[in-house]
């Protein structure tokens, strides 16, 4: 749409674009405007309130980089309810090429079905697209990490086998905020070293690079470093 194609290059910050492209190695550089999040979640809270929001929503798949974040702060804004905020986001997933788009939005509904939701996650990673398979996992490790933990979870993510790097590093990521937050039910994947090796490692590494832990705590699990 080039209204809001319009709109997001008069938001532009050249030297945030050329920041945030490092983070996204291997993103085609040409396809990120450079708008700061806060100007792009300030846009879609005003473009929610305006009627040509549904069709940019239907308009996929996007050719930059910010008006797919844009789609995704339109969800948080737009969705109402647990079953409107679950069909917006399937329809969206598909189409998110990039680690910082699939990470970046979570509908505040989703907090009030957490068993619904919990389900649908498991469905998520069943997916054959990447970025649905890690935002099902990084749902788990947003909503599912304190008082709705589910401790088989640990073992049907560790049954999870998938040869791509983003979804690994979400997988690595989860079990390192499991360490922290509930350890006494996760120390045993790695005693008993269940996952896989690179999985193992960096979650430890993650785990140690964390404030949230002692000395003591972090020096048992470097020693749990597999070679």
């Amino acid at each position: 749409m080039k209204e809001i194609q319009d709109r997001l290059f008069a938001m532009q910050d050249l030297q945030y674009r050329d920041f945030h492209a490092k983070l996204m190695p291997g993103y085609d550089k040409e396809r990120i405007i450079g708008v700061r999040t806060p100007h792009l979640r300030k846009l879609a809270k005003e473009f929610a309130k305006e009627s040509a929001a549904e069709t940019f929503l239907e308009q996929l798949p996007h050719k930059y980089y910010e008006e797919n974040n844009l789609h995704a702060f339109l969800i948080e804004q737009m969705a109402k309810d647990f079953d409107t905020a679950v069909a917006m986001t399937e329809a969206f997933l598909p189409y998110i090429d990039n680690w910082a788009t699939c990470d970046t939005f979570m509908p505040k509904v989703f907090e009030k079905e957490l068993s619904r939701l919990y389900d649908k996650t498991l469905e998520w990673m069943q997916s054959a697209y990447p970025y649905s398979v890690r935002y099902g996992i990084v749902m788990q490790l947003r909503l599912f990490l304190d008082e709705a933990f589910r401790p088989e979870f640990l073992e049907i993510l560790a049954d999870l086998r998938r040869d791509d790097y983003y979804i690994n590093m979400a997988i690595a990521w989860y079990y390192s905020f499991a360490l922290i937050k509930q350890y006494d039910s996760t120390i045993e994947l790695f005693t008993a070293q269940k996952l896989e090796q690179w999985i193992h490692n960096k979650a430890l590494q993650k785990a140690v690079e964390s404030n949230r832990m002692d000395k003591e705590t972090k020096d048992y699990l470097r020693s749990l470093k597999r070679k």
